[in-house]
Formats: structure tokens, sequence, C-alpha cells
């Protein structure tokens, strides 16, 4: 099979795809047949830090085809198609070290590469009309936005919602705000990219290069109130906007680093605001099982940009860190 792997050194110039042995699966184990895999900035981070392990394959998100089952398997069959779980041993309840240990795309191996060897608690069923292109953009981009929003979030219709920014989590974001009947303002650098949110339900756009205090606009749009979440997806650079931006009691769902990790805080705006402040690190099969039948309900689908081979991994990988597109980054396996 071929595979896409960093064989000596991290750096999007160390990007390989060679060829690896078929995994066979022992007893609880299955193997999929990936088709297509979607890129997230955690992968591009992950790719371009200064060490890790090697060889290493990255990317957490993709979805394919159940092809050979060991003994015992019981929860799939071949043929069945499948996305596997972003940490393969968080099933339900909350978060716990032991759930979060294993990563795809970090502490194990991802899905760029043509077969992935699992265990059969560690993928769920796509939603009932996916293809696996538009499944493989949900392990992580979805599942976050999902579980910031819906599952901790707990968004209803009449409330408002800040998405900042046009990639993978924050198109979902404004797509599970809207089909919960919340009014969604978007920022974003581009006025190209705020118009394509419009076309997808967005009701306010703002441009965060022509209006730098964004959160002073969310606050006149929304009559001085504020919003009731706010999808942090920049990290250091745009928290203290996301915190000026709330309401009193507000939400805000840390997700992203886009704009660093530190920065001088004034704590007083936290507490003066009373603020909901949740750390959001993707979520459990149980959040992707209730994620897929909203989608079914509801009829979304992802937003898939730009599309690469396997062979264009690091052409894909360019593109993310240019930020030049809107939604996913696909590749086909």
């Amino acid at each position: 099979m071929r595979a896409v792997v960093l064989e000596s050194a991290y750096g999007l110039d160390n990007l390989r795809v060679i060829e690896k042995p078929d995994p066979t699966p022992g007893p609880g184990q299955i193997v999929v047949d990936i088709k297509a895999a979607t890129l997230n900035y955690r992968d591009l981070v992950t790719v371009t830090a200064s060490s890790g392990r090697t060889p290493f394959t990255p990317c957490s998100d993709g979805a394919g085809v159940v092809s050979a089952i060991g003994d015992g398997v019981t929860r799939v069959k071949v043929g069945d198609h499948v996305a596997p779980l972003f940490f393969q041993g968080w099933f339900t309840g909350d978060p716990t070290p032991e759930g979060r240990r294993d990563a795809l795309g970090g502490t194990l191996d991802g899905v760029l590469q043509q077969k992935v060897l699992l265990s059969e608690q560690g993928v769920t069923p796509v939603p009932a009309g996916y293809t696996d292109e538009e499944a493989a953009t949900l392990p992580c981009a979805g599942l976050t936005a999902w579980r910031g929003l819906v599952v901790e979030g707990k968004v209803k219709s009449g409330d408002v919602v800040v998405v900042q920014g046009t990639g993978g989590v924050s198109i979902f974001a404004l797509q599970f705000a809207k089909a919960a009947g919340a009014t969604v303002i978007i920022t974003s650098s581009s006025d190209e990219k705020l118009e394509r949110a419009k076309a997808l339900g967005a009701d306010h756009l703002v441009n965060y290069r022509s209006t730098p205090d964004w959160a002073k606009e969310v606050r006149r749009i929304t009559g001085n109130r504020g919003a009731d979440h706010v999808i942090e997806v920049g990290g250091a650079g745009t928290f203290e906007q996301s915190l000026s931006a709330i309401r009193l009691g507000g939400k805000i769902a840390v997700i992203g680093i886009l704009g660093g990790f530190v920065k001088d805080l004034n704590v007083a705006t936290i507490f003066s605001s009373n603020a909901f402040i949740h750390g959001i690190s993707v979520g459990s099969r149980d959040h992707f099982e209730s994620m897929t039948r909203a989608i079914e309900a509801t009829g979304i689908k992802p937003v898939i940009d730009r599309r690469f081979s396997l062979d264009e991994a690091r052409d894909a990988f360019e593109c993310m860190k240019a930020g030049a597109h809107f939604g996913k980054i696909l590749l086909t396996v």
C-alpha cells in the first residue's frame, strides 16, 4: 500500500510517498481502506514541528471501507463505510487521560495512507447518504464544532453565535448553528470568503482587517447585549476580543491557536463577564454518533474547497499554510 510519511525528519520538504506492507488484522482489529483524508490546522502544526518520531504518517480526518476483520469482531463487517475516531480510546463520558492518549496523526500514525489497522472500537458508521469524501471531513473538524457548540455550548434557537474564520471547524460551526436556529456573525479577513459564508446562511459579516476591534461590531449588532457563543479558533491573538464580544454569562469554546499560544490577559474580564470558557479537544464516539444523527436529520453537507491526490500532499499542506481555503482541504487516497 502507499502512504505519506515523514521518513527521517519533520517539515513539509520531508513528506514522501512510500510503499508499506498491507496490515493484517488480529483479534478485535479491522483494516479500513482509506478513500479520502482531509487536513486540519493541527496536522500542519504536527508536520512542521521541529522534531518527533519517525517514520510518521500524519492526519486524523479520513473515511473509507472495512476491507478485513479479525477474530471476534462484531461492531462492523467487511464492506461497511466508516470513519476512524480521532481519539481511539474515548468512547463515552467525560474526557480522561486514558481516553485521549491515542490520537490519530499524533501519538498514532494517521490516515494519510491507503490502509489503516484499527481496533473495531475505534471507528463509527458514516452518516447515511454521505460519500467517503464527505465523511472524511468529520472526525476532527466536524466533531470539534459539534462538541463546542452543541454538546458543551447547548446552542438553541435564537442564540447569537460568533464564528471566527472560514476553515473547516468554523464552517461546520456555522452550519450547526443555523440548523439550531441561531443567528451567526462570522469574521474573516476576506470579503470573498465572507460572501461565501453568507451563501451558507451567515447573518452578519465582519472583516477583521477593516474592523480589527470586531467585538465592538458584535456589540453593535446585538444592541450591546453581546453574543451567546464564540467559536474561538484564533487563540491568544483573538481571545480578548472574544471576551469583549460575549454577553454576561456567555460561552467561549476555545478550539484553535491560529493566532498564537500565549498572551497577557486581563483576568478581571473573565469574572466580570461571568464567562463560561471551555477548552475543546474533539470529542467521543458517543458525540460523533449524536452528530451523525443530527446530520442525517438536517441534511447538512460539508464544504470541500480543494482536492489533491496523495502525491500532492505537500501542495495540500502548503494550501493549508497559506490559509487559502474555505472549509476543508481533501486528499484522495
